[in-house]
Order: structure tokens, then sequence, then C-alpha cells
């Protein structure tokens, strides 16, 4: 549902009809010039060819500094999606088990799926700040588990895992020998400080991408930190598949490490005040709703809403959001990604309102 309602919107804007466009989490800032202009210089000087299926040395160095480990746990891959579905691949077989907290972004049910793993949803509840049970989570899992995939910020909740929640998920990891998937892709830009799976050591998997805090969504670069063995097994299977992430595309990575700190400041501020200004309009009517720890999102709930056909409906009256149903089973909540100018969240935002009247 996430994907279909992304095409029609795309085909309604190729025949002229103006759409905004609250559904995508594709940042509208553009990508820093200094990205752009360390990406173009690098082609200049002829860095177009093929290249190590890990990832540059001087790109998976820096990632190795910032996050405390070898550089021998450090694999660059072409975003966050692919860094997941091959870790995915490669721990997953038929007739084992992913325990994965709902909501959740659908592309690990899919990624599951398409290797005839089961997957096993752990409900989270907007009444419960979208909290998770550990008890709950430990249940679920038995000797055919293999993974737990953390998605820390949430897609779409925006939320946080309290320190306290992640301590006891990693613990009972730890207990009974599963390996956690965390995917931290929006941590950098978090409203809240938020605690990483690599805190903890080196025994889990960190996934985390260039896209939402360097405004890169289409350079396609991303990483995983995993133990050597895992990193060895990914590059052989990049070297079969996409073989490697062009040179000039992780000199732009690199030189968006080297300005880290200022731009993912700037674009954090950016979307505290979107999520300020949505949290502001929401707040005047009968939807409920969890204020956000982190860009870009809002998951909101109407009491007795068939967000699939509200959002259908939506479309007609130009403005695009993504049904509940595409992160689990939430029929009553739809996604507002906070991704397009102030003026159109409000614009979008109360024509949300007034449909729902």
């Amino acid at each position: 549902m996430l994907y279909e309602i992304s095409e029609k919107t795309m085909k309604l804007e190729s025949e002229g009809k103006k759409i905004i466009k609250l559904n995508l989490g594709d940042p509208d800032q553009p990508t820093p010039n200094e990205i752009i202009e360390a990406a173009y210089e690098s082609m200049k000087q002829g860095k177009t060819k093929y290249s190590s299926s890990a990832g540059e040395n001087k790109l998976r160095e820096k990632l190795a500094n910032l996050h405390k480990v070898s550089v021998d746990n450090v694999v660059i891959t072409t975003g966050s999606k692919w860094a997941i579905f091959s870790l995915m691949f490669l721990l997953l077989k038929k007739g084992r088990n992913v325990v994965i907290p709902t909501p959740y972004w659908t592309a690990y049910e899919l990624t599951a799926k398409s290797l005839r793993a089961e997957t096993r949803f752990l409900r989270t509840e907007i009444g419960s700040e979208w909290k998770i049970d550990v008890e709950k989570l430990e249940d679920l899992i038995d000797r055919k588990t293999r993974l737990i995939i953390l998605n820390n910020p949430n897609n779409p909740t925006s939320k946080v895992i309290d320190e306290k929640t992640l301590d006891e998920i990693v613990q009972v990891a730890n207990d009974k020998g599963i390996t956690i998937l965390s995917d931290e892709v929006y941590s950098d830009i978090s409203f809240v400080e938020t605690k990483s799976v690599l805190d903890y050591g080196n025994d889990h998997i960190l996934v985390k991408s260039f896209s939402k805090t360097f405004a890169m969504t289409g350079w396609r670069v991303g990483y995983a930190v995993v133990e050597k063995e895992l990193v060895e097994k990914m590059m052989k299977l990049n070297q079969i598949t996409l073989t490697n992430v062009p040179v000039f595309v992780q000199e732009a990575a690199l030189k968006a490490l080297e300005l880290r700190e200022e731009i993912a400041n700037r674009i954090r501020e950016e979307y505290r005040r979107r999520a300020d200004l949505a949290c502001s309009i929401l707040s005047e009517t009968k939807v409920k709703f969890s204020k956000p720890d982190a860009p870009f999102y809002l998951f909101p709930k109407y009491e007795g809403l068939d967000s699939e056909r509200f959002t259908f409906d939506l479309l007609d009256e130009g403005v695009a959001i993504t049904p509940g149903t595409a992160f689990g089973n939430y029929r009553e909540h739809f996604r507002i990604a906070l991704t397009v100018p102030e003026e159109e969240i409000e614009l979008g935002l109360k024509k949300i309102c007034e449909v729902l009247e």
C-alpha cells in the first residue's frame, strides 16, 4: 500500500494535478552543495570505475572511528534498504522467524516473505506511547527465532525506544542468543537522545543511511556495522549483485560526514519546527496523536476511520498520506510525512481535518 499510494500520486502529478505530498519520507531540502561538489570533483578526477565491494577504505575508516569499531566491521551498501535485505538474506532461512515490533516499515515483512521466513509481530499502541512490552517480546521468541528487528527512532511513529526498555530488549536477546538488527537511520536527527545498539557492544547489528540526515535519498548510500565474518559475506553478495557503490557517491558521503554536525543540527531544527506546527494544528481536533521524538512522521489515530478509503478520498482533494494498514494492523491510523514546506504542511493538515469532519 505504501508504494501503491506513491505510484498513484506520481501518476496524478504527471496528469497535471497539484498534490501536497505528505506520504513520503523524502526530505524536501536539497542535498547540500558541498556534498554535490565533492561528487563532481571525484568524477572529474576519474573516480568512475569499479571499486571494492566492501566500500572505500577512507569512508569505512571514518565510519569506524565514528562508531568506535574496527574498519573490518563496516561495509558500505546501496542505501540502508540493501543492507537490511542483505542481512536478512544471509541470516534468515525458510523455517526461521524474525520478531518485529509494530507499527513497522513494510520492507522488513516483504523481505522476510521473499525469503519464506516467518514474521512474528509485537503490537504496540498509541495509548502507551508506542512502548514495547518486553515480556510479550520474549514470549514470541523460540528456538527458530534468528532476528529481532528494531527501528529506532521508529517509522511511522517517530518514537524513540527509552533506555530502560532497550536495556531489557538487549538483555533478552543476549540471554536467548538472538541477534538484534537495529535500523537507526533517523537517530542523528532525533529530537531526543537515542541510544544505539552499539552502545551495548558489537554482538548486534547497526544499519544506517545517509538519506535522511543529509537529504541524500536518491544517492543510495548506507552502511552496516557487523562482525567481520558477516562483512565478508555481505561483500561477496555485493560482488555478485551490485558490485559496489559508485566511488564518487562514497566521496560525497565522506564529505557529508565532515559536515555531519552542522547539517544534522540544521535539518533537526527544521523538522522540530514542522513537528510543532503539525501538533498545534492536530491538537485542535479529535485526532489522537503522539508527539514525535524525531523526524519525519506523525502517526495519528481517528476512531472508526477506514484509513485506506480515507487516503484515496484525500488524494481526490489533492493531499497524499499513507494509510496505517501499510505499517501493520492499524486501520484507524494514518501516517503524515512532514517532508514539505511549512505552508504546505498547514494546508495539507487543514484539508485532512476538513475531510475528517
